[in-house]
């Protein structure tokens, strides 16, 4: 089930990650008295936690400078409680997944999507997965297109706990994982990843020297044999960690929801859901 589980990644992640680039969530986000800039991400993604500290969004999302994140966390706690901002983030999600599916938000292939997408989600377990499990207490919407976007955070934040322990595991320091994933040429650009995950030019190059002198990275930056071979580990560990949902829902419905995300993605990716110049590579 593992390749099935990485063509799926590809299938539904643009339906999660459209929340961090459209403009209704950042402007219901700011509406609920957070700041513009960083704090609605930082703060949006992690009110599922409660009013943590800025040491549990960095440890929980990992490969963010953890100095960027305490420039916003806990300020924002102090501008909206956790529910208020929880409830301004689903608004947001409900107004730009209307823009963005149009005539298809309240289609049969949103309904049946999200029907399967839920009963997948069912499948994860928040055993050392403390991001899904902060956002499997929360009540589920009731609109079909929120639906599959709660499932699909779900399993996208039950992936995510999953590959942190193997990036862990493989000694790979939040930086040193977003550097190494840049130079598989599958993820951000370089410039979008220093900028998006608040790394200066300096630790940047301070983490690509350590790689280098471990021989992960050679002296243009490209992974080396080793480096791939990592990267390859980090990623065998993480769809292996990853299988809960597909092998709960069955390879048949599996098969039938990655269909009807492919299209979805394909959807909201073509209304304007992710700005140019920003991931190296998306195709839904």
């Amino acid at each position: 089930m593992a390749g099935d589980e990485k063509r799926f990644k590809s299938a539904f992640d643009s339906l999660h990650a459209l929340a961090y680039f459209a403009p209704e969530v950042d402007e219901a986000l700011t509406g609920a008295g957070l700041r513009p800039g960083r704090m609605p991400y930082f703060a949006g993604r992690s009110a599922a936690m409660g009013a943590v500290g800025p040491e549990v969004v960095a440890a929980t999302f990992y490969n963010f400078n953890p100095e960027v994140v305490a420039r916003v966390i806990p300020r924002a706690w102090t501008l909206a409680t956790p529910e208020q901002v929880l409830e301004a983030r689903v608004d947001g999600v409900d107004k730009a997944l209307t823009r963005l599916l149009g005539d298809h938000v309240k289609s049969d292939e949103v309904a049946e999507a999200a029907e399967l997408a839920r009963e997948a989600a069912a499948g994860c377990t928040a055993e050392g997965r403390p991001l899904y499990a902060a956002h499997a207490g929360l009540g589920w919407p009731g609109e079909s297109h929120l639906v599959l976007w709660h499932a699909v955070t779900l399993i996208r934040e039950y992936r995510g706990d999953g590959h942190i322990a193997a990036l862990v595991l493989n000694g790979l320091s939040g930086v040193e994982a977003l550097v190494t994933h840049v130079a598989t040429g599958r993820g951000f650009l370089t410039a979008t990843a220093k900028l998006t995950r608040g790394w200066s030019d300096e630790q940047w190059a301070a983490a690509e020297a350590r790689l280098v002198e471990r021989g992960l990275l050679d002296a243009e930056s490209l992974l080396t044999d080793e480096g791939a071979a990592v990267r390859d580990r980090v990623e065998v560990a993480t769809e292996a960690a990853a299988r809960g949902p597909w092998e709960h829902l069955g390879a048949e419905r599996t098969a039938r929801l990655e269909e009807l995300c492919r299209g979805l993605s394909r959807l909201v990716v073509e209304a304007g859901a992710f700005p140019d110049g920003v991931f190296a590579k998306r195709r839904p």
